[in-house]
């Protein structure tokens, strides 16, 4: 598993996947007036990659692919990037069903929150997650995220207010970066560490 820039050829792969895993992707999605086949047109992929690729030249989203071998399975974003004395974003992430308890998730929230903490130098990370979403909750709480409270209306999805549980780590939390980031889901009988 790795993660790397998001290229124009990922569209394919993208859009293959987000169709055919809508099921478990739209219940957990912003809301929107398309469909969901014209959300995940080419002209949708050129528009979404063009908009983080203008978001990460003015510091405030770090997007990746997830590959498996080099098979697209999937994004993790940092995203919501402050700088100043707040030093903090989120991350968000899905991944192909095909991949699904199979650590892929996990090891790529690893990755991305070891760099942001690291190289891209926040102080602290957050991941907004709906309540009915446990196996997203899982991943977060296997890196050690703590829970930190019930955000009320916080996003519009499937066309209505919902609300979402917070949770967040800091760089004092996680001294050792990755390697305490993976020794962490171990621990919680996740992963084995490898990437």
């Amino acid at each position: 598993m790795e993660l790397r820039p998001l290229r124009r050829s990922d569209g394919r792969a993208w859009r293959a996947l987000r169709l055919r895993d809508r099921a478990l992707i739209e219940p957990f999605d912003a809301s929107s007036d398309l469909s969901w086949a014209d959300r995940h047109s080419g002209a949708l992929w050129r528009s979404h990659r063009f908009l983080l690729a203008g978001g990460a030249r003015r510091g405030e989203v770090v997007p990746f692919a997830i590959t498996v071998g080099d098979r697209f399975v999937g994004q993790v974003t940092l995203g919501g990037i402050q700088r100043g004395a707040l030093r903090s974003g989120w991350v968000g992430y899905w991944v192909d069903s095909a991949v699904h308890r199979q650590g892929v998730a996990t090891a790529a929230v690893a990755l991305a929150v070891a760099h942001a903490l690291g190289p891209v130098g926040l102080h602290r990370i957050e991941a907004t997650i709906a309540p009915d979403n446990l196996a997203s909750q899982a991943v977060v709480r296997h890196l050690g995220f703590r829970e930190e409270g019930l955000l009320e209306r916080y996003l519009d999805i499937a066309g209505a207010w919902r609300d979402h549980l917070l949770f967040a780590v800091t760089a004092e939390e996680l001294p050792h970066g990755l390697e305490q980031l993976l020794a962490r889901w171990r621990d919680t009988g996740g992963g084995t560490g490898r990437r």
